[in-house]
């Protein structure tokens, strides 16, 4: 198996799920598809990464300091921690974004070395799923789109906040329109499923 390909999973948190103070509706319900991605990755020795809000206890985007959003994802609080259904495999690779108090982040891209630590192990193509479509999600599709990566996302494995009920629906719009490719975590398991196959029987 060529292992160019590493799955991203999004801020999958306890805040942005329901019983979280910022809950994506039925957020933890992609957990048991994106699990079934996640182990088809480790079983092939594929990268697994997962992305997390980070904020100290005073970040800008919260409300009280002028931003859009309740308090949410406080560095090692149970927010910032992960859901409990999700599965984290040994070796996942864990990056922090929105560390600083003054800077929001909403890609896993913006302020990290998620790019130059996919490329150092020789990946180009990326799977992206998690919450929420319309925010993080999005904005690391697009920044890995124009870093150079190609990108595969499940709709199924994403949901979104919907702030204004079209979000989610122009987001997808939005992705695909600068090149990533729109599947179902089905399809994409039939096809990764057939392309490990062929690899180990060349």
């Amino acid at each position: 198996m060529r292992k160019e390909i590493a799955l991203i999973v999004v801020d999958l948190q306890n805040d942005f799920c329901p019983g979280g103070s910022l809950p994506v509706k039925n957020g933890d319900k992609i957990i048991p598809k994106i699990n079934k991605l996640i182990d088809r990755f480790t079983e092939n020795s594929l990268p697994v990464i997962l992305t997390r809000d980070w904020h100290p206890s005073d970040h800008c985007s919260f409300i009280r300091n002028g931003g859009p959003w309740p308090e949410h994802c406080i560095q090692n609080t149970w927010g910032a921690r992960f859901h409990p259904d999700l599965k984290v495999p040994k070796g996942a690779i864990i990056i922090s974004k929105a560390t600083q108090a003054e800077k929001e982040a909403y890609s896993g891209f913006d302020g990290t070395d998620l790019a130059s630590r996919l490329r150092s192990l020789g990946v180009n193509k990326v799977v992206v799923t998690g919450l929420a479509t319309d925010y993080c999600v999005k904005n690391t599709v697009l920044d890995a789109l124009n870093l150079g990566f190609q990108v595969i996302l499940p709709k199924d494995c994403t949901k979104g906040v919907n702030v204004k009920p079209k979000d989610t629906a122009e987001a997808f719009m939005q992705m695909k329109k600068a090149g990533a490719k729109l599947t179902y975590s089905r399809f994409f398991l039939n096809e990764f499923t057939g392309h490990a196959a062929s690899s180990s029987s060349s």
